[in-house]
C-alpha cells in the first residue's frame, strides 16, 4: 500500500477561488461544510471559539525541497519544512482560526488561509493542544498560539 489515505470531513467554502499570498486572506469570512456522515462529531463544539484546521492543498500538485518564503523571489530559498509554502511533500495546511458561529453542517470563520474547494481533514479546538503544551512544555501553555 502506498501513503496514508485520509478522507475529507468537509470542503471550505471561500471567496477566494485560488491559490494566492497569506496577506489577501486577513479578514476574509469562510466556512467549513461539514460532510453530513460526520455531523455527530460535531458535538461540544459550539462551546469552542479557536480551532486548528488540517487541510489538503489540492491545487498543490508537485512539492520542492526548497522555496523562496512567500513566493518572494527577492528571499533568499529555505526549505520547505521552515516555511508555510503549499509546495510541501504531504500537501498538508494548518491554520489556527476563529469560529464565530455554527449552524448545522456549516462553520464560519476567520484566519483560513485556504481556497474554495480545499478538502478539510481534521478540526481539534485549540483548548487541548494548548493543555498539552501545558503539560509536556514549559508550562506556559497557550503561549506559542
Amino acid at each position: 500500500m502506498n501513503g496514508y489515505p485520509m478522507t475529507p470531513i468537509g470542503f471550505v467554502e471561500s471567496p477566494i477561488k485560488k491559490p494566492a499570498p497569506p496577506d489577501d486572506f486577513k479578514g476574509v469570512r469562510s466556512r467549513i461544510r461539514i460532510l453530513q456522515r460526520f455531523l455527530p462529531a460535531l458535538e461540544g463544539l459550539e462551546e469552542e471559539v479557536r480551532l486548528a484546521v488540517l487541510f489538503r492543498f489540492h491545487l498543490s500538485r508537485e512539492y520542492s525541497m526548497k522555496v523562496h518564503p512567500r513566493g518572494d523571489l527577492s528571499r533568499p530559498l529555505k526549505g520547505v519544512f521552515a516555511t508555510c509554502s503549499p509546495r510541501r511533500p504531504n500537501g498538508t495546511g494548518l491554520s489556527f482560526v476563529r469560529l464565530l458561529d455554527m449552524k448545522g453542517p456549516v462553520l464560519t470563520l476567520t484566519g483560513l488561509d485556504a481556497v474554495d474547494g480545499t478538502p478539510v481533514l481534521d478540526i481539534k479546538p485549540l483548548r487541548y493542544l494548548e493543555e498539552t503544551v501545558d503539560h509536556y512544555g514549559s508550562g506556559k501553555g497557550g503561549e506559542i498560539f
